[in-house]
């Protein structure tokens, strides 16, 4: 028994307590970082579900032009949105990887995987600073902040403002 504890009874035990941290940093925080287009951006690892190679994808008729197709992961459907299309991709240049996420489901809705096109992926960043809100691009509805990586800033990514700005049509 450490020395501290001594002399002292089992319940006298229970209220010494240890010295308080001296920071009181936050928590860290792991995201996936890439770009579309000429812009980057980061999503939380807790909603990537995995990073695969782009596929080749079904075009859908009469999709809106921001729906690049939809392709088979291991018999599920993922549809593949082009969060960059404002910028018009170059048809003859596909994306490289598609970013798959998990928009977790609630008693109304079941959960919903949608693949978000990435011409380039840096991988995964842990940080504790917190995301830059007050600067944050209020013209990117699917965006909840800025986050520091490298020597640029990525755009946050909240994926259940990217459903609902890209609306995805159930398949």
């Amino acid at each position: 028994m450490p020395d501290q504890f001594e002399g002292l009874m089992p319940e006298q035990i229970d209220s010494v307590s240890e010295p308080a941290p001296e920071n009181d940093a936050l928590p860290e925080r792991q995201y996936c970082v890439f770009r579309a287009g000429r812009e980057r951006f980061c999503l939380s690892v807790l909603e990537v579900e995995e990073v695969v190679e782009w596929q080749q994808v079904t075009r859908v008729p009469r999709a809106p032009s921001f729906l690049m197709g939809i392709f088979n992961l291991r018999g599920a459907i993922v549809p593949v949105v082009d969060i960059a299309f404002t910028e018009g991709r170059r048809a003859d240049l596909a994306p490289r990887h598609v970013v798959v996420a998990c928009l977790a489901g609630d008693e109304m809705n079941e959960e919903l995987r949608v693949g978000i096109a990435a011409d380039e992926v840096f991988g995964t960043f842990s940080t504790s600073e917190p995301l830059i809100l007050a600067d944050a691009p209020r013209e990117v509805p699917h965006c909840c902040g800025m986050l520091r990586h490298e020597d640029r800033l990525a755009l946050t990514l909240d994926l259940k403002r990217l459903v609902d700005a890209f609306p995805i049509p159930v398949i």
